[in-house]
C-alpha cells in the first residue's frame, strides 16, 4: 500500500444546483492538500433539460427511472455539462482536474440493474470488482485530480446511470488497497444530528457498535440509516474512516473538526 493518503469527496445535487455554494465548495476542495477525488451527482439540471426537450422525468420512491431518452439526457448533463463546468472551475483554482465517467480509462464498470418489481431502465449496479484501481492510480500518480460523474459503463458499450453515493463508496473501498483512504460525504447538514431540528447537535464520532444503538434508540432514522449503513460497510471493507458534514465546512476537514467521523472502533 502507498503510505500516502487519499481523500474521496462526494457532493450532492443541492450544491451543484447553486452556483454560489458550488464555487465556495470548490475553493475549499481545491485547497485540500494531497491526493483527492471528487464524485458528484446530477442535481435538478437533468430534470429541467429533459422537460425542455419534452421528455418526462419518471421517479419511483425518489429514484430516477432511466429509459433510453433519459439516459441520453443524464449522460449529456452529468458527464458533460455538470462535469466539465466543475473541471473548468477547478482549473481556475490551480487544481489540475480531469473529468471522468466510469467509461473513461475503463475506470468503473457496472451491470444493468436486474428487473424485479420495478424496471429502472439503464441504471447501473456496482459489483465488488467494478473499480479499475490500476487505471485510476495512473491519473493520481500523474498529478491529476479525477472528477467522477455518476455515469458508468458495462464494458460492452452500454452507458449506465449510477448512484453517486455508491460510486464514491466503491472508489474508496477499491482504492483502500493502494492508499490510506478516507471518504467524505458533503451535504446540507453539519453532520449526523442528535436532534434533527438543532443544527448544532452534531455527534462528533460514531463507532459501528454505537450506530446500532443510535438506530435502536431512534436517534438515527429515515434517510440517514442507509447512508450510514453504506459508510460502515465501506469501513469494514478497508476504508480508514468516513466523514459526513456540511459542504460549507470542508475547510475544517484538515483540522479534524469536520462533521461526524465514522470509525470501526
Amino acid at each position: 500500500m502507498s503510505n500516502s493518503g487519499l481523500n474521496i469527496i462526494k457532493i450532492g445535487g443541492n450544491i451543484i444546483d447553486d452556483e454560489v455554494l458550488l464555487d465556495s465548495f470548490l475553493e475549499k476542495f481545491a485547497a485540500l492538500p494531497g491526493k483527492k477525488i471528487l464524485v458528484h451527482g446530477g442535481g435538478k439540471i437533468a430534470t429541467r433539460i429533459a422537460t425542455d426537450l419534452g421528455i418526462e422525468a419518471k421517479m419511483v420512491e425518489g429514484r430516477r427511472i432511466t429509459d433510453e431518452a433519459m439516459l441520453r439526457v443524464v449522460t449529456m448533463v452529468y458527464a458533460g455539462l455538470t462535469n466539465k463546468n466543475i473541471v473548468a472551475k477547478l482549473q481556475v483554482l490551480q487544481c489540475d482536474a480531469i473529468g471522468l465517467s466510469g467509461a473513461d480509462g475503463g475506470t468503473i464498470k457496472a451491470i444493468k440493474r436486474p428487473v424485479k418489481d420495478i424496471d429502472y431502465g439503464f441504471v447501473g449496479d456496482i459489483l465488488h470488482d467494478s473499480v479499475n484501481t490500476a487505471s485510476i492510480k495512473k491519473f493520481l500518480e500523474a498529478g491529476f485530480v479525477p472528477v467522477f460523474s455518476a455515469i458508468t459503463h458495462n464494458g460492452l458499450g452500454q452507458l449506465l446511470n449510477t448512484n453517486a453515493d455508491t460510486i464514491a463508496s466503491a472508489l474508496a473501498v477499491g482504492l483502500s488497497s493502494l492508499y490510506d483512504t478516507s471518504l467524505v460525504y458533503c451535504f446540507e447538514k453539519n453532520g449526523v444530528l442528535k436532534d434533527i431540528n438543532d443544527e448544532q447537535s452534531v455527534i462528533n464520532s460514531i463507532r459501528a457498535d454505537e450506530f446500532l444503538q443510535l438506530k435502536k434508540d431512534g436517534v438515527i432514522h429515515d434517510g440517514m440509516v442507509p447512508k450510514l449503513q453504506n459508510a460502515f460497510d465501506a469501513i469494514q471493507k478497508g476504508v480508514r474512516n468516513v466523514y459526513i458534514g456540511h459542504a460549507n465546512n470542508l475547510h475544517l476537514f484538515q483540522q479534524g473538526q469536520f462533521g461526524t467521523c465514522l470509525t470501526l472502533k
